[in-house]
């Protein structure tokens, strides 16, 4: 238990510039006194004290509007920056050395009993107001995109972003954990994919307009050979476009 606490408290003084002294991160960091109440009512849940462990918990709430379920399980060094509206479900189960921002939520999708939960691997990013909802797995050195909502499984070493959350892969490139701005944006990609094919067609369609004005014979011919089908020289648009099909598959997710 002292060496987990000592890795909560050592963890923000690498992960957050602003932290100066030990003195200002005890009394004036929400995040670490929310975990320390958390593990406080975590162990009296684990040996099946009732009612006192939610009271901690709401106490707990009160004080730092950090919202911590008793029957949660937290591993050692993680970071709740700010933590304001963050929201862990009873069977969410968080690896170690994780970060969590503001508004997040490991929350359920119903009334189910058992785990409804997610279960989140080591050395995740969890982006502020991102909604991470039911039993699924999150896997290690994952990194959620800020407002991301994610409902599926997620292997490691994934980036999600996205609403809902897709994968989107980075190449190989590693980004920082506080490296937001370095996020990708796959809808901006999918657009930027559609408009480039507008355009291809368009190109294709005023090229059609100069043939038949110089060219009308040759052209009507060309046009109903095949039983009525484009000839294969000119290029159709396809929506199974790598960029597209991925984002309306989920990415990979």
């Amino acid at each position: 238990m002292l060496s987990t606490l000592r890795a909560d408290f050592r963890i923000i003084f690498e992960r957050d510039p602003a932290a100066r002294n030990w003195l200002e991160v005890l009394f004036c960091y929400p995040g670490l006194q929310a975990l320390l109440f958390h593990r406080l009512a975590h162990w009296l849940h684990h040996v099946g004290l009732p009612f006192i462990p939610r009271l901690i918990s709401h106490i707990s709430r009160f004080l730092t509007g950090i919202e911590i379920h008793p029957g949660a399980t937290i591993g050692q060094g993680v970071f709740i920056d700010h933590g304001m509206g963050v929201v862990i479900g009873e069977t969410a189960i968080i690896g170690n050395y994780a970060l969590i921002y503001q508004g997040v939520t490991l929350g359920g999708t119903g009334k189910e009993t058992g785990k409804r939960h997610p279960t989140v691997g080591e050395n995740v990013v969890v982006g502020a107001g991102a909604k991470v909802l039911g039993n699924i797995q999150i896997g290690n050195n994952v990194r959620i995109g800020a407002g991301s909502v994610v409902l599926r499984d997620v292997p490691s070493d994934c980036t999600v972003v996205g609403v809902p959350g897709r994968i989107v892969y980075r190449s190989g490139a590693r980004v920082g954990p506080l490296e937001h701005n370095n996020l990708p944006d796959s809808e901006a990609e999918v657009i930027r994919a559609l408009v480039d094919r507008i355009e291809s067609l368009e190109q294709q369609i005023e090229n059609l307009q100069q043939q038949s004005s110089t060219k009308p014979q040759v052209l009507s011919v060309s046009l109903i050979s095949h039983e009525g089908e484009l000839p294969k020289d000119i290029p159709l648009c396809s929506l199974r476009d790598k960029a597209i099909q991925q984002f309306l598959d989920g990415a990979g997710i």
